[in-house]
């Protein structure tokens, strides 16, 4: 697009993280990126590495996340600055409640940003992921056309103030669940607070693993740093927790025996491969991982594939999936899927939450099938036989006692798959998008991200609410885990 003066920052608008209201004139000399988005997207929060990565190499950028209020949850729209402070944000943040900057940039979509010159133009606008690879070549340009004429900043811009730190007991943008049930413990990965929490069925935190600073450092449970940790799965036999770090692009494993944490797959940098060494085999965005066999399965999103690791040798190869996007059937590396978000296992079969195309996935004998899905652009909300039922970009599934659960995201619902009828139910949500707790088909969720089984009751992560939620198939109601020290 060509260069255009940028609208400046309404003065009245609120802000976070910084001591006054910012203008343009006050960011002169710095490139400086607007990112629209909200707090409740999950394609957002997998576009935070590359926002992380740009910021690390030019000190001098500054990001300005702008959310506006109508895009939110009720929670979020309630409480911005609790909001904040569970992102553990540093970056300013400016809540466009009348939608000002959306309208006058231009925005009709979420996560959009917009690049503005060190001179206060405009120079580019884009929504697309890979957001690192189109950025970055133009802030070098910039950086070195403005830095020759001495009008560039490359300092960090003083905020002024301190940012909002998260509560020891707080959760954010919980992604997954797993369970321990010999030991009786639940396993949350705390994906915006970079850290995995480790609390008992009644919510008492037993353990946190991690700074809580996003990074990719091995070592014991208060040295070791996760970036947007997602998918768990643990080794009750082995005493082993395995962790998909996302945003490093790794494999995490944490031992309780030793009480460390080390990597075992992933060189840190997304890229696609064929496979290899663990450490020296890079990985792109594992979102999940299921034990069977000897094995432990990946839900490799950015490759569209499935990968495993031998857990005798740490090898790492891709399993199910040519690579290419789509919603293909037929022998494994054949078949085709779409940002593959959760895996799990009956101990024979592999089921997978295909997010992208709508589906839920089985390997078995060496073959993929659709379970529920059509095609990546048919999707809904119809509770039915499996072969006609809609979902909407599930997040995660869990199995138990002859029975498929699904995260389903998109409908704010947990759905049930009796995988000896066929038949889908709706068990909790009534689809609309909020919080509210009590009788099952009545409550509210925000976008479940993963579910786990611990003694007969259903943990879920749900990410919109930065909560857990509980549901009671017997009783038939939802509750909200309160975490505590």
């Amino acid at each position: 697009m060509r260069p255009m003066a940028a609208p400046d920052l309404p003065p009245d608008i609120e802000w976070h993280n910084v001591d006054r209201p910012l203008s343009l004139r006050d960011l002169a000399g710095r490139v400086v990126l607007l990112s629209f988005l909200t707090f409740t997207c999950s394609n957002c929060m997998r576009l935070a590495p590359d926002l992380r990565r740009l910021e690390e190499r030019h000190p001098g950028l500054v990001t300005v996340e702008v959310h506006h209020s109508g895009f939110e949850s009720a929670a979020v729209a309630g409480n911005f600055r609790e909001a904040v402070r569970r992102a553990g944000l540093e970056r300013p943040v400016a809540i466009d409640r009348d939608r000002r900057l959306w309208e006058a940039f231009g925005v009709r979509d979420w996560p959009t940003f917009v690049l503005i010159d060190p001179v206060g133009n405009v120079v580019g606008k884009t929504a697309a992921e890979g957001l690192y690879g189109r950025l970055n070549p133009k802030i070098e340009q910039m950086a070195a056309e403005f830095g020759e004429q001495g009008l560039l900043e490359r300092e960090r811009l003083p905020s002024g103030t301190a940012p909002e730190t998260a509560r020891e007991t707080s959760l954010y943008r919980p992604g997954k669940v797993a369970a321990d049930n010999p030991g009786m413990r639940l396993f949350i990965s705390d994906t915006g607070h970079n850290r995995i929490v480790v609390a008992d069925p009644k919510g008492k935190i037993l353990e946190t693993i991690g700074t809580g600073a996003a990074g990719n450092a091995d070592g014991s449970f208060h040295e070791a740093a996760f970036y947007l940790p997602e998918g768990l799965e643990f080794d009750e036999e082995a005493g082993i927790l395995y962790v998909a770090d996302a945003g490093n692009h790794t494999i995490r494993r944490v031992s309780w025996t030793e009480r460390e944490v080390a990597t075992i797959a992933g060189t840190g940098l997304a890229a696609l491969s064929s496979g290899g060494p663990g450490t020296g085999t890079a990985l792109n965005a594992p979102r999940d991982l299921a034990l069977l066999g000897g094995h432990l399965y990946v839900a490799m999103a950015g490759a569209n594939q499935i990968w495993r690791m031998d857990l005798a040798t740490y090898e790492v190869e891709p399993y199910a999936g040519s690579g290419r996007k789509g919603l293909v059937d037929g022998p494994l590396g054949k078949a085709a899927f779409i940002g593959p978000a959760g895996i799990a296992t009956d101990g024979e079969a592999l089921y997978i939450a295909d997010s992208g195309a709508s589906a839920i996935r089985r390997i078995k004998r060496g073959m993929v099938e659709t379970r529920i899905g059509h095609s990546p652009d048919d999707f809904g909300d119809l509770d039915t036989i499996a072969g006609m039922a809609h979902i909407n970009r599930p997040m995660g599934v869990a199995y138990s006692d002859g029975s498929l659960y699904i995260a389903d995201s998109g409908n704010n619902k947990i759905k049930h798959l009796d995988l000896a009828t066929g038949w889908v139910l709706t068990r909790a949500g009534d689809g609309e998008r909020g919080y509210r707790d009590g009788l099952s088909g009545d409550a509210r969720l925000s976008g479940p991200g993963g579910l786990a089984d611990l003694r007969g009751l259903w943990y879920i992560a749900d990410t919109g609410n930065d909560t857990v939620r509980v549901y009671d198939p017997v009783r038939h109601v939802v509750s909200t885990l309160t975490l505590w020290k």
